[in-house]
């Protein structure tokens, strides 16, 4: 009466396919394991991969993902590279890579190193023209003033951005007064200057509005340098973290070629062998 229950027979085909995403494997991992070693969630790890982010991973006859050291390397080399090169940027250098554009990855780079060496100099004329508001003689400036077009393409920005950047209350440009047409002094310029780097390092242009109010007024320098100092720091650790990126991707290059890279290879010397 009682059934004798026999435990599930498991065959060759599972056995293999467990073994083949356990951890304890040399060299192969799951996407939980490349996940909670860095604070992710499995299914970022696979949208990573689904992405172009990560190179693609084989898999085994039950659809599971099999990761190696090569994923850990490319996964090490993205998250670095987020600190100092943003998501978009960052991306686009690791998809590049996985490519094999190394070319598409490295100009990417050179335009992140641009970028922040820009950014140095901006402040350092900005640091400078703080030094002058907080000076007792007024610099001697020409009293020149420029269009939007020309204030716009000197920053890098579309006409439409220092529109809005007004009605915030950032700029305070004059108008021509037969044109009707906006013009902007050097005080506006530098102020439009001051502006783009304070944008460019995170904050709201309510936040900016209000720096400039307080430098326009007489003493009001100090909130800007305050500003500037943070602003310095931050420079500071986006460079670092160029330099850590730059390590970990170097270490994934020279860990050998993405998968699709190598197998792509190794099928062009079988047929030229065969």
């Amino acid at each position: 009466m009682n059934r004798i229950v026999e435990p599930a027979v498991e065959t060759h085909e599972r056995r293999s396919a467990v073994a083949a995403i356990k951890p304890s494997n040399p060299g192969v991992r799951r996407p939980i394991d490349l996940a909670r070693a860095h604070g992710l969630s499995a299914q970022a790890v696979r949208n990573y991969e689904r992405d172009g982010v990560l190179p693609p991973a084989q898999r085994t006859t039950n659809g599971y993902r099999r990761f190696t050291e090569l994923h850990v390397k490319a996964l090490r080399a993205y998250l670095a590279l987020i600190t100092g090169h943003g998501y978009a940027a960052s991306g686009e250098i690791m998809r590049a890579v996985n490519r094999g554009e190394i070319d598409t990855a490295l100009r990417t780079i050179d335009q992140g190193h641009a970028l922040l060496q820009r950014d140095r100099e901006t402040l350092d004329a900005v640091e400078a023209a703080v030094a002058t508001l907080t000076g007792t003689r007024p610099q001697p400036q020409s009293q020149k003033a420029v269009p939007i077009s020309a204030l716009a393409h000197r920053l890098g920005l579309q006409p439409a951005t220092l529109r809005k950047w007004e009605r915030a209350g950032v700029l305070r440009p004059v108008r021509d007064p037969v044109t009707h047409y906006r013009l902007y002094l050097p005080d506006d310029v530098r102020d439009a200057e001051l502006a783009h780097l304070l944008r460019r390092g995170g904050y709201q242009l309510d936040h900016i509005a209000g720096v400039l109010r307080r430098v326009r007024d007489a003493g009001g320098a100090e909130p800007l340098a305050a500003s500037l100092r943070q602003w310095r720091q931050r420079l500071t650790e986006r460079g670092r973290a160029m330099l850590t990126g730059a390590a970990r991707l170097a270490d994934y290059l020279e860990a050998g070629q993405p998968p699709e890279r190598a197998l792509t290879s190794e099928a062009k010397t079988t047929t030229l062998s065969a």
